[in-house]
């Protein structure tokens, strides 16, 4: 992966909410971790590693050729989910992230949401929005239904393929 790339990896991850990004390519893996400063590596070495001036966070970036998981020491283990889903009715369908970023529920922060619990959507509609690397990406319905749950907080780190919202169809 070229340097660049590198580069625009770690501004996604300090001008974000995420604190760890991982990254695949041609063989190649690059995980991006945001860390207080002063704090521990874990024991990590990695190749690359950049002090921000104005932060005080520190950002870990390990580039290493692709292993099986599991396989390698250096590989950090997998993180338990944050929130396990409770049973929900069979008949609901999923909205889901397409992409890492950031899930607004309005367009702006004074605005009103682009939905609500309870209210009808079609298919099309614009339902929230997911900010990746400054591009704001409008997610739309691809359902038409109701409303039954939305599943995201507003603000808050979504990984891709995340479902987002629940719609009960009509």
């Amino acid at each position: 992966m070229r340097t660049s790339k590198i580069r625009a990896l770690i501004r996604l991850v300090e001008d974000s909410g995420i604190e760890e990004l991982e990254v695949t390519s041609w063989g190649r893996k690059v995980s991006i971790r945001k860390k207080a400063a002063g704090s521990n590596n874990n024991g990590h070495n990695p190749q690359v590693a950049s002090k921000m001036p104005d932060k005080s966070i520190e950002t870990a970036v390990i580039v290493s050729s692709s292993t099986p998981v599991g396989q390698s020491p250096e590989q950090p283990a997998a993180a338990p989910p944050v929130n396990k889903p409770a049973p929900r009715k069979e008949n609901l369908q999923e909205i889901k992230s397409p992409m890492v970023g950031t899930f607004y529920r309005a367009p702006a922060p004074d605005a009103r949401p682009f939905v609500e619990v309870g209210e009808k959507v079609s298919r099309g509609q614009v339902v929230c929005i997911i900010e990746a690397m400054k591009l704001m990406n409008e997610i739309e319905s691809e359902f038409d239904g109701r409303v039954a749950e939305i599943l995201v907080q507003n603000a808050q780190p979504v990984q891709f393929g995340q479902p987002l919202i629940l719609i009960e169809p009509l």
